[in-house]
């Protein structure tokens, strides 16, 4: 070994670490594997400067003469031995982050840690030539005091590293920990960090939630679950509900058809009977959105097949085409003896499931409302015809006709059997010269379904044509 260090090992050594640690602030988080490249090569560069001044971290220096060159010596050494630490953690951190992506962001934090008190228990045994037995027995001693002093804490700090391993749920899963629900925002040493629909914050330590219910509302990614609770009295037969129940089910187009949505009956007692209601949407974020939709549904249908909650003026007070005008927004300022006198003119008429009520091009000769059922709108695409919405009970059509006489413009389908009521053209048109209102409302609720069936166009995916190995050769 030379007898004395070169000076200027130190500035380049200082000068190196410096460089290394402007480059990883520097460079963007983007440039990941350009920062790890850096580290790397100014790892290298070090432990060849300080070979080149004859140190060692494998061993004490030896300078007994020189106490500046002596402690120098030995501050190169720690700093190797810190610097080798942190490139290892860099590189493990890559390459768990490409097999458990950034959700094991604790796994990597563990490991680091024991990476470094490897390291500076190695540096204290061979540069510092400190008896590292006695302090590893010591510190041994010490592990056991401080870990049955932090025992819950270890728990969490464990359990986190169990949960990131598993993964049941990452960061931005929706989530429902024995029935608190919320979206994950962190999780760190100790805790899983929810943000609840209220927009609080719910600390939930890492022990609790790897010992609970855990209901990842995320995850399948494209198909998530939406249930209703529904009760009704036990004096209505269940297959009046459950039937009224499906339509309504049918009658959600937010809804996907596979898996199929269900009614069932899921509770009885000597007063109520319990029925749920479940179907399935594809983006999360809608999910109250549809609930709502659905128990608004529940109630058009259920009031449609006669069952009705208790109200100021019962179903039995009033016929049903007249109860069925209280339905319809466009009537709503109309008053109670302008829909007596509407209702009378009302006449009803039965469709079969997928029978076409109303094609494109007919003139209907009048208003028709739906009574019960669901009826599919569906608007020309080029060639095809493509659904554009569904209606149901309160719902009206052949507005335009009514509006300027012109023919329609859509093709009206039962999706279910339907029960519809014919308002005459000229009995409407002397209710809208009676109430301004209603002629408002029409023409609003025309431009509002011109309006979605536009939106349906554009929204419509674009069928991406395969090209086959035959059909490029071809082109050759």
């Amino acid at each position: 070994m030379p007898s004395d260090a070169p000076h200027y090992s130190l500035a380049w050594s200082l000068l190196l670490l410096l460089a290394d640690v402007a480059a990883w602030h520097l460079l963007a988080d983007r440039n990941r594997l350009t920062r790890i490249g850096i580290r790397l090569m100014g790892f290298v560069a070090y432990s060849l400067v300080i070979a080149s001044a004859g140190v060692s971290p494998l061993e004490a220096p030896a300078w007994p003469d020189n106490s500046a060159m002596q402690f120098a010596a030995t501050a190169l050494a720690i700093v190797w031995w810190m610097y080798a630490a942190r490139t290892l953690t860099v590189l493990l951190g890559l390459l768990l982050t490409g097999r458990v992506g950034h959700s094991g962001r604790l796994l990597q934090e563990v490991i680091g840690a024991v990476v470094f008190l490897i390291a500076i228990v190695a540096a204290a045994g061979y540069v510092l030539q400190l008896p590292v037995k006695g302090l590893l027995a010591t510190s041994g001693a010490m592990a056991i005091i401080v870990g049955l002093a932090l025992q819950s804490t270890l728990s969490d700090v464990f359990s986190g590293i169990i949960l990131n391993t598993t993964k049941p749920y990452q960061v931005d899963d929706a989530i429902s920990i024995d029935g608190m629900e919320g979206k994950v925002m962190d999780i760190d040493w100790r805790a899983t960090h929810l943000m609840t629909g209220v927009g609080t914050m719910v600390v939930i330590p890492n022990s609790v939630a790897a010992k609970a219910k855990i209901v990842n509302l995320s995850r399948p990614v494209n198909i998530h679950g939406v249930s209703i609770t529904v009760m009704m009295s036990p004096h209505i037969r269940p297959r009046r509900v459950l039937d009224a129940l499906e339509r309504a089910l049918q009658g959600c187009s937010a809804l996907l058809q596979t898996p199929q949505p269900r009614a069932v009956v899921k509770d009885t007692s000597p007063t109520t009977i319990e029925y749920s209601m479940t179907g399935f949407i594809s983006d999360l974020n809608n999910k109250s959105d549809v609930r709502n939709l659905l128990f608004d549904l529940a109630y058009r249908h259920l009031e449609a097949a006669g069952i009705a909650w208790q109200s100021e003026i019962t179903a039995e007070a009033m016929s049903r085409p007249r109860a069925l005008l209280d339905e319809v927004k466009v009537f709503r300022a109309s008053t109670a003896e302008e829909k007596d006198e509407l209702a009378q003119t009302m006449v009803a008429r039965e469709f079969a499931t997928g029978q076409t009520i109303m094609d494109m091009g007919d003139e209907p000769d009048g208003l028709w409302v739906i009574a019960t059922g669901v009826v599919s709108v569906r608007i020309p695409d080029g060639r095809e015809m493509i659904e554009a919405g569904r209606m149901g009970p309160g719902e009206v059509m052949g507005v335009q006709n009514v509006l300027d006489d012109s023919p329609s413009e859509a093709r009206f389908i039962a999706l279910t059997s339907c029960v519809m009521y014919r308002i005459e053209k000229a009995a409407t048109r002397k209710a809208m010269e009676q109430r301004a209102e209603i002629t408002t409302a029409l023409n609003k609720l025309q431009a509002v379904r011109q309006q979605n069936s536009q939106h349906v166009l554009l929204r419509k995916p674009v069928v991406i044509k395969k090209n086959h190995f035959l059909g490029w050769l071809q082109k050759r």
